[in-house]
């Protein structure tokens, strides 16, 4: 096929693909029934602005190894893409924001069609390619089955985005990580079409994003205006047009896109007598079509950029288009959300030639034979990925036999914990991949770093090495199995989701863990929980945690973190307070991820130091099995009394106080129970039948662990306490629906000693006896 065929073609389909994005929207909201008259929505313009720039990708530069990442408004022109790919059935173009159906936004684990990345938060779906690049190049190699290379040939990893988009933080945290500028496989194609969701920006920003993109190593190429602009600026007065179009605000050259032809003419000149001689000699169509002739909307322009691409650094295409572009909206300052009427439709669909028998059959496919039709056929056969042979996650032992009886924190036992694993189960170790906020060594990661080394594309020589005092050694290589970031919470939780969707998007689980500090899980959570959202199964560590940082002041000390798990889905919460603990929560965590029906698992550690030997561990291997199991539920019972008056159950960090307050009850008197409760919030839920304790997305919960820890016949008024938020633990009470107190950290700390702060804010032993007493008195 020639290149004019080629082109022919291509814009046959960019037709056919803006009629079914934008049918899919109006069939959604105007044809089906919709018994609530509630706006179902869409984004028409802003589906319009991308048809050129994805239609041309897939149709015409697209490997099957290549993943793409797209802007989550232009969620219909992917759905119509893959419709006429075949890869989407026709009865689900009806069902856009349909249960059911197809999603508001791309989805990889909800929509029936190929999504390479869920897109919808603004800013991560965008960032998401960059670390499935990292994802992709940690697994190269690493692991192979009957001698063949664990993923496909490397291939592109593309993100087509919004301008506005690169407002987002997140963006600019993952453009100046330094390794970012090594992946040559990351492209972005920004759909500049300079409005927002309420209005039409005020400035150009352009050339400050080339000048920014570029500083950070990357390739930038500009496609400002396609070739019929292009040659009338070779003409006499073409410089002056140039430099009236290049000079003007973006609100009036939208505004000149809703000019009649005479208005136009009177404006764009501008009182340039040249630019008005030029003008003259074009008739209203050719000058309509000239003023909105952009390079993102030509074809023959972006198939030239796209053949510029170097794959030696990251590249960014800016890429001029018109937001609703081919449509009666375009241009219009609050087209967003605007939606085409019945007979604007009518006519749009006699207008691109794509649907003649609209209305009774708007779902058109290109007849056999014809040349957009075999270009589908081509396409569809190209890009054909080849199945992913799922490999099963190593078995995870659920005790590592360790018994501490010294002093220690759970923060120390998780390095401890993960170099137990190297030496118990080297296979399952060598799945384990840690990331870092550039805190590896504040969080007691230095062990298993010097163990397995720190990844790199590349290996760098460590000038460290032969220092007799350096005791943290930074050997980076590619084998190295922990990976160091800077100081950006996003960049860290947005790699960790990559990491854990390696199970299901290459068939090669990992077993991620990132560690931050726990004041900043917050700041991580919203991606994190999209992450999760996404398909990425993994582990994140908050350490250290609460007001038991003590010296550290107000600006560390988490408070509301406890109860993520129970309010995250998909996620499960430990909170251990002993090392053993520590261990178990971890390795259970573990054992889930990397797999259908698997989920990812939250540890908030402390760096108290604690002794071990208040935590009783059963020296029998049945007993200490079950205390296993009971931590790994969510509780289990470290005192006992024959006809308790009081129950106290503490979490974490507190149990010191707790076992303390209990002791001096007892000598009162006023024996109590103390229990350490954890994951029970979902096994009351099931016990209530108000939760599925099993299928995809859902996380355990046994309610036998309710009858073991908080048996009706032992039903004593409660006391629940913990280094956080008081209402994390209040759910406690209604198990038996007993007489409560909530006590726990509901202000924000400041420096001082734990015994301090833990008076301070009613956690200690004392706050806990007379909590009690209140109870029962």
């Amino acid at each position: 096929m020639s290149q004019d065929a080629r082109l022919d073609a291509l814009r046959t389909l960019e037709r056919q693909v803006l009629w079914l994005s934008t049918a899919i929207v109006h069939h959604a909201n105007r044809v089906r029934p919709n018994p609530s008259g509630m706006k179902v929505g869409g984004h028409q313009a802003s589906s319009a602005s991308m048809v050129s720039i994805m239609t041309l990708l897939w149709f015409g530069h697209l490997q099957s190894q290549d993943r793409v990442s797209v802007k989550p408004h232009a969620s219909p022109v992917l759905h119509a893409i893959n419709y006429l790919l075949g890869e989407l059935d026709e009865s689900y173009l009806p069902m856009l924001r349909a249960f059911g159906g197809l999603q508001s936004y791309p989805s990889r684990v909800k929509d029936p069609d190929p999504v390479d990345y869920s897109t919808g938060s603004v800013g991560i779906g965008a960032t998401a390619p960059i670390w499935g690049a990292v994802a992709r190049r940690y697994l190269n190699n690493r692991f192979t089955s009957d001698g063949s290379p664990a993923t496909p040939a490397a291939g592109r990893q593309y993100s087509l985005l919004g301008d506005a988009e690169l407002d987002e933080g997140a963006v600019w945290e993952a453009i100046v990580d330094p390794g970012v500028a090594e992946l040559g496989e990351v492209v972005w194609v920004v759909d500049v079409n300079r409005q927002s969701l309420d209005r039409v920006m005020p400035l150009i920003t352009a050339d400050r994003l080339r000048g920014m993109f570029t500083a950070a190593g990357w390739q930038v190429i500009t496609l400002k205006y396609g070739r019929l602009l292009d040659k009338l600026f070779a003409q006499p007065g073409g410089e002056a047009l140039r430099h009236r179009i290049d000079a003007m605000p973006n609100p009036e050259y939208q505004r000149l896109l809703r000019c009649h032809p005479d208005e136009l003419r009177r404006r764009l000149p501008a009182g340039d007598e040249s630019v008005t001689r030029l003008i003259a000699g074009l008739d209203d169509a050719a000058l309509a079509a000239a003023i909105r002739n952009l390079g993102g909307h030509d074809l023959a322009a972006l198939d030239e950029a796209y053949d510029a691409i170097d794959d030696d650094r990251p590249t960014l295409i800016l890429a001029y288009t018109i937001k609703g572009y081919g449509l009666p909206i375009e241009g219009h300052p609050q087209n967003h959300s605007a939606l085409l009427s019945d007979e604007q439709m009518r006519e749009l669909a006699v207008h691109l030639g794509t649907a003649p028998a609209y209305p009774d059959q708007p779902w058109h496919r290109f007849a056999d034979g014809t040349a957009a039709a075999r270009l589908c056929a081509d396409t569809a056969q190209q890009l054909k990925r080849p199945g992913v042979v799922a490999h099963v996650p190593p078995d995870i032992p659920m005790d590592l036999g360790r018994s501490p009886t010294g002093v220690a924190t759970t923060q120390a036992s998780l390095g401890r914990a993960l170099l137990d694993l190297t030496r118990e189960a080297p296979e399952a170790a060598r799945r384990v991949v840690t990331v870092s906020p550039d805190v590896s060594s504040s969080t007691n990661l230095g062990g298993w770093v010097n163990k397995v080394g720190v990844w790199s594309a590349r290996e760098r020589t460590d000038w460290f090495a032969d220092d007799a005092e350096t005791i943290l050694h930074w050997r980076e290589k590619p084998t190295g199995q922990h990976i160091e970031l800077g100081i950006a919470e996003t960049n860290l939780v947005g790699l960790l989701s990559e990491l854990g969707s390696t199970w299901s998007r290459w068939g090669q689980p990992l077993l991620p863990i990132g560690v931050l500090y726990d004041p900043f899980v917050e700041r991580a959570l919203e991606p994190w929980s999209f992450g999760i959202y996404a398909g990425g199964q993994s582990i994140l560590v908050g350490t250290p945690s609460g007001v038991s940082l003590a010296p550290e002041g107000g600006a560390h000390q988490s408070i509301t973190t406890p109860s993520i798990g129970i309010e995250q889905p998909g996620c499960i919460t430990y909170e251990p307070a002993f090392a053993v603990d520590t261990e178990w929560c971890l390795l259970a965590s573990l054992a889930r991820l990397g797999k259908p029906g698997g989920g990812s698992a939250y540890l908030r550690l402390s760096t108290r130091p604690i002794s071990q030997k208040l935590a009783d561990v059963p020296a029998d291997p049945a007993a200490r099995e079950r205390r296993r199991r009971q931590v790994v539920a969510g509780a289990y019972c470290l005192r006992r009394s024959p006809d308790p008056a009081v129950t106290i159950a503490a979490m974490g960090a507190v149990l010191p106080e707790a076992l303390a307050a209990a002791e001096r009850l007892a000598a009162s008197g006023m024996p109590a129970d103390v229990t350490s409760p954890g994951l029970l919030f979902r096994a009351l839920r099931v016990r209530q039948g108000l939760h599925e304790s099993s299928g995809p997305g859902r996380t355990e919960g046994e309610a036998w662990i309710l009858d073991q820890v908080f048996p009706r016949v032992r039903a004593a008024p409660l006391v629940t306490v913990l280094d956080g938020h008081p209402h994390t633990l209040a759910f406690l009470a209604t198990i038996n629906r007993v007489p409560h107190a909530a006590l726990g950290v509901t202000q924000f700390g400041q420096s001082g000693s734990i015994e301090d702060l833990y008076r301070y804010n009613g956690i200690d032993t004392d706050s806990i006896i007379r909590a009690a007493l209140d109870l029962i008195l």
